[in-house]
């Protein structure tokens, strides 16, 4: 299975080199550890022993590392580089059902928990004032978290679709309801508190079912026109 990252996101392993990605792992480790205020240009160079010149020359200002850090930790989902005329039935269930584990195991990292809080706390305390001097945190998570992960499943979307095996109108409303069954209310039972290692072992089955459920709904009888 090869897998592939949006360009768009910065966060090509082709993109970024070894190092720089070791920049980001840190980065996202004083996040979790220190919150967003942790998240200096100082601060990250200290924790990732290199110079600040060098974060201005990878990732710019301050918005553009928090931007690829969430680029980075989006990137930890994986998705496929699958052509139409090569995809198969089994090969398209196995590729959804790698996507919805690893959806689930990102989501319930440490590290997607803390940017959530951080964005629902940003927003509920700072309200539209969040929004003077940069984007906000929760827009950063949308725009190049989620909304890069969507894209990237879309694209397997499409492929199953080209390949016969898959029947929608709207890949993004196919997505939205493949993202819905896989996650459910877990997400936000893990931001509530509940223990995220107790929930992980449940993570393959309810991978399984998600994958099984939309191609219920979207799946096409390979044996219908038969």
């Amino acid at each position: 299975m090869q897998v592939v990252r949006d360009s768009e996101t910065g966060t090509e392993r082709a993109g970024l080199t070894d190092r720089q990605n070791a920049v980001l792992e840190s980065a996202l480790n004083l996040l979790v550890e220190g919150g967003e205020k942790a998240v200096t240009t100082a601060g990250v160079a200290r924790a990732a022993n290199c110079s600040k010149e060098s974060l201005y020359k990878w990732f710019g200002d301050r918005d553009g590392l928090l931007s690829a850090m969430i680029a980075y930790q989006a990137g930890k989902v994986r998705t496929v580089d699958a052509s139409g005329d090569a995809l198969t039935s089994e090969g398209l269930r196995k590729n959804l059902s790698a996507f919805a584990h690893d959806l689930l195991d990102v989501l319930s990292g440490e590290v997607s928990l803390a940017l959530n809080r951080l964005a629902i706390g940003q927003t509920v305390g700072k309200g539209r004032a969040a929004s003077r001097g940069g984007p906000t945190l929760g827009r950063l998570l949308e725009e190049r978290g989620r909304r890069q992960i969507g894209r990237r499943a879309a694209t397997l979307l499409e492929a199953g679709r080209r390949a016969g095996f898959l029947a929608f109108d709207d890949a993004d409303e196919a997505y939205g309801t493949l993202y819905g069954l896989i996650v459910t209310d877990t997400h936000l039972r893990m931001l509530l508190g509940e223990d995220p290692q107790a929930l992980k072992q449940e993570f393959a089955a309810r991978a399984e079912r998600a994958v099984t459920s939309f191609l219920a709904l979207y799946g096409v009888d390979a044996t219908a026109d038969a």
